[in-house]
């Protein structure tokens, strides 16, 4: 059962890499018309230029930190909270603005906007149980060195 969660575990990180890789390099292949679609947003006209070039550049960065052991827990905390945020703009887009611009790219420029936000809302949730249970292997590993360093003394 342990050996099935860690593949299973190994899997969806894979996966939230190539989504990550994916949706920047989709916006880099038309970064003007990106950049356009985040200045369309009601939310985000202010910033878009620092918003468009902040999306890419940390999409990428998370996706790298998730390739490694040492900074993938790090990582994925930054991909919760990368997806959260995207999940409640399209929330607040659907349900407070009066236009609804299209800045994702790729295949998931294909979903509608309420199909968009249940595949965000999983993935968080997904991503939320890899951490926990990421977090408790890390916790568990500490506490018994911790526990055997104290019980040499």
């Amino acid at each position: 059962m342990r050996n099935i969660l860690s593949i299973s575990r190994k899997a969806v990180i894979y996966f939230f890499i190539i989504l990550f890789v994916y949706a920047a390099v989709s916006k880099l292949a038309d970064f003007e018309n990106f950049q356009v679609q985040v200045a369309q947003s009601p939310l985000l006209s202010a910033f878009a230029s620092f918003i468009a070039y902040a999306t890419v550049i940390g999409e990428l960065i998370i996706a790298l930190m998730l390739c490694f052991k040492k900074s993938r827990l790090l990582g994925l905390y930054l991909f919760l909270g990368f997806m959260t945020a995207f999940t409640v703009y399209i929330f607040l887009i659907l349900n407070y603005s009066p236009f609804v611009p299209c800045s994702c790219g790729g295949v998931l420029e294909d979903l509608g906007w309420w199909e968009h936000l249940w595949f965000n809302g999983v993935v968080c949730l997904v991503t939320v149980f890899i951490i926990i249970t990421d977090s408790n292997t890390i916790s568990s590993s500490f506490t018994s060195r911790f526990y055997f360093t104290a019980w040499k003394s």
